[in-house]
């Protein structure tokens, strides 16, 4: 990590849009207006796009010194290339980090944007000052980051912390790999509102998906409703599940929880916790914090940023 305070940029590039934002010692210094993924034909455009903005960004800050980029899908982070984005057509097998670093003249670095959130947490938020740090991102799916011993740890194929596809049940629902009970079809966005539809209509009332996001059934419970508390118990069992097997395996100083879920509050957080304190012994429990993320939707660039600044020797 670097000591010396230095200017990057940080871009989180998303399904439907790309964030570019300057960041310095973890302080988002500006962002620049979205870039719409639909609006250009294939990666060579996009990129294009991107070292424009970047460009326009160095006119007002000519210290930046390095860019970081998160991306939704499968990267070999040593080449910065980018094997397949999620959701977003024509990027496959794309060298992102030679391309951009040509175009811009500066040193890029290319990451997965859940590693960059965690470690945005890491160097700056909920897990800062801590050298074992599990981050959970929850949304559409549960992305996943791990850092071990101050390090983002990747694995040996930059895959690592994918916790999402991790299985809760040797019997449950098909994930996307064919790995029974994974995590996310249990606790993304659109599985729990269909959990939640099911749960209401068993006690004869009728919701339909849009009246059962996470958020609003956050709202029902705080305004009393037995069966959105219900849910929201349910909902830790689950995580819990998952998150006490990887404490046994890590041992970490904390689990650092974000997006949609962590903003259900207590709702979530008290079960969670006794639900993962049920499932540990003492020497496991006693130091492991369960947090929610500080950042929220400007993770990606904060996280993206930092990664560049510390690679910059």
């Amino acid at each position: 990590m670097s000591e010396r305070s230095i200017t990057s940029v940080g871009i989180d590039f998303g399904g439907t849009s790309v964030k570019l934002g300057v960041c310095r010692d973890g302080e988002l210094l500006t962002t620049d207006a979205p870039i719409p993924t639909a609006d250009f034909p294939g990666p060579a455009a996009l990129i294009g796009e991107m070292a424009l903005r970047v460009a326009k960004l160095r006119e007002t800050y000519p210290d930046i010194a390095a860019i970081g980029v998160g991306v939704p899908g499968l990267v070999d982070f040593d080449h910065g290339f980018v094997h397949v984005l999620t959701n977003v057509p024509g990027w496959k097998h794309v060298p992102l980090k030679a391309i951009l670093s040509e175009k811009t003249g500066l040193p890029v670095v290319v990451e997965n944007d859940a590693n960059a959130m965690a470690y945005a947490e890491f160097r700056y938020g909920a897990g800062r000052g801590l050298n074992n740090v599990v981050a959970l991102t929850m949304g559409t799916g549960i992305g996943g980051g791990l850092i071990l011993n101050g390090q983002l740890y990747r694995g040996s194929g930059c895959a690592a912390g994918e916790i999402g596809q991790m299985s809760i049940d040797s019997d449950g629902r098909a994930g996307h790999y064919g790995n029974l009970g994974a995590l996310e079809k249990y606790t993304g966005n659109r599985e729990i509102a269909e959990h939640a539809v099911q749960r209401y209509a068993e006690a004869h009332v009728k919701k339909t998906l849009e009246e059962c996001t996470p958020k609003m059934i956050a709202e029902a419970a705080k305004a009393g409703d037995d069966i959105a508390r219900q849910i929201w118990d349910e909902i830790a069992d689950w995580l819990g599940t998952a998150l006490s097997s990887i404490a046994w395996l890590l041992n970490p100083d904390a689990f650092v929880i974000g997006g949609g879920v962590a903003q259900a509050g207590d709702l979530i957080f008290d079960p969670l916790k006794r639900k993962v304190q049920s499932m540990l012994s003492t020497v496991v429990w006693e130091r492991l914090q369960i947090v929610p993320a500080r950042f929220s939707n400007e993770s990606g660039i904060i996280g993206n940023a930092a990664l560049a600044a510390d690679s910059v020797v």
